[in-house]
């Protein structure tokens, strides 16, 4: 998915293998693109695995914060889906934390690891309902 201040940009669906790099958009959006056409936004599907060449950087907010996550993988999320007007698309790193995708600086390089399973063919709907098992014991 791309976020909503990307949607008069040219994009594409990201497949494993990309190398991607961080870039701002006209919008003022910061999203991916592939650094051979810096003109098309790549868009992941939820679910998505990311490696970073390098621990990622967002800008300080504080002088005595800190500008890096201290991870190089995290799996692409969609937040505040209930805001139209804002930014949804997200990155949730192996520590809990949640950065939006538009907060980091720009020229970070990444690679697609994996897409979710629904989006590499899988007939499964993207939300599963578990239904417990009853068992009998004794018989």
């Amino acid at each position: 998915m791309c976020d909503y201040s990307l949607h008069e940009v040219k994009t594409r669906p990201a497949k494993v293998g990309d190398k991607l790099v961080t870039h701002r958009f006209s919008t003022g959006t910061t999203g991916f693109v592939s650094p051979e056409d810096l003109n098309v936004a790549v868009c992941l599907l939820p679910g998505t695995e990311l490696s970073f060449a390098c621990e990622v950087r967002r800008p300080s907010l504080w002088p005595w914060s800190k500008n890096t996550v201290p991870h190089k993988t995290a799996i692409f999320r969609q937040i505040n889906l209930g805001k139209s007007m804002a930014h949804h698309d997200a990155l949730e790193f192996s520590n809990g934390e949640v950065l939006l995708l538009t907060y980091l600086i720009q020229g970070q390089k990444a690679t697609v690891l994996q897409l979710p399973a629904t989006a590499a063919g899988s007939k499964l709907p993207q939300t599963l309902t578990i239904t417990p098992v009853r068992t009998t014991t004794g018989q």
